[in-house]
């Protein structure tokens, strides 16, 4: 019996209908898949796209500078309301599916989606995820960042750096071609290979025509699996990683995410335009 790409390298002239009609098939078989169900973004609207997450990013660069020991996270919440209108643009989170606010701020045993409140104020030793995404034109720029709060523990500065290495190799993976397993995969290794738990609940996930979109993007894996990538696609890359266990619990107010042990989570998030021949991070 041939192999197969002696088969496929076989004159026409050789070939019956039926192995014709094979050869295709295969070829069929061996070609990329479109991704399905995703937007893949025309030059216009990566424009638009890139100029909501240059927002983000400054809205982020400028809390650098305000957050401290003793402010409130509804503080944090004013300013990033704030800018994000002074430059015509609108925060997604607020009244998104209900949420309150206009941003998220995650602190210590908090995975994700904290709500800014008057009472909560920054203490030394914090570590806290601020999320921000910003709507401008009508195109999403999403992006959160680790904030150290005065001196910190080795263990929670670690957590941080550890976690932003895994958002960092995972980056590395994207490129035509690659995987969602790539990047699960990238991120899961590094992660347990320091002893800490990659988050389940919580995907990255396509962005920027709509807040949501396909696909979802897990930040565990296996390589060479799931959906390959094409240029043109824009999502997430946002890994939650723990110190104990991956498993989570929902607050009562239906929105904030805690570890089930009380054991710190960090987080960092860009989002990422796929390229003819890499990646560009538009967050960055």
């Amino acid at each position: 019996m041939l192999k197969l790409s002696e088969f496929l390298n076989n004159k026409p002239s050789q070939w019956s209908n039926r192995s014709r009609d094979v050869a295709r098939l295969y070829k069929q078989r061996a070609a990329p898949a479109k991704p399905r169900g995703v937007i893949l973004k025309t030059p216009e609207q990566i424009a638009g796209i890139r100029k909501s997450c240059r927002l983000t990013h400054d809205i982020l660069d400028m809390l650098e500078t305000r957050i401290a020991p003793g402010i409130t996270t509804e503080q944090i919440n004013t300013w990033v309301h704030e800018m994000t209108l002074a430059h015509g643009a609108t925060p997604a989170p607020l009244n998104y599916r209900g949420f309150p606010k206009s941003v998220c701020t995650s602190i210590n045993e908090v995975i994700c989606h904290g709500i800014p409140s008057e009472t909560r104020v920054l203490a030394e030793g914090d570590i806290l995820n601020v999320d921000v995404t910003s709507i401008r034109d009508g195109y999403y720029g999403d992006a959160s960042r680790m904030f150290l709060i005065g001196e910190v523990s080795p263990e929670a500065r670690k957590l941080v750096e550890v976690t932003r290495e895994c958002l960092e190799r995972a980056i590395a993976q994207v490129k035509p071609g690659s995987t969602l397993g790539d990047i699960g995969h990238a991120i899961q290794s590094h992660a347990e290979g320091h002893g800490y738990s990659v988050v389940r609940a919580f995907v990255g996930h396509g962005t920027g025509v709509h807040f949501h979109e396909p696909p979802d993007v897990l930040h565990y894996g296996e390589p060479g699996t799931g959906m390959a990538l094409v240029p043109h696609m824009t999502f997430t890359i946002e890994p939650m990683i723990n110190v104990g266990s991956y498993e989570m619990q929902m607050l009562d107010d239906g929105w904030t995410a805690i570890t089930v042990d009380g054991k710190l989570s960090a987080q960092w998030e860009h989002t990422l335009l796929v390229t003819k021949d890499g990646v560009e991070v538009l967050t960055g």
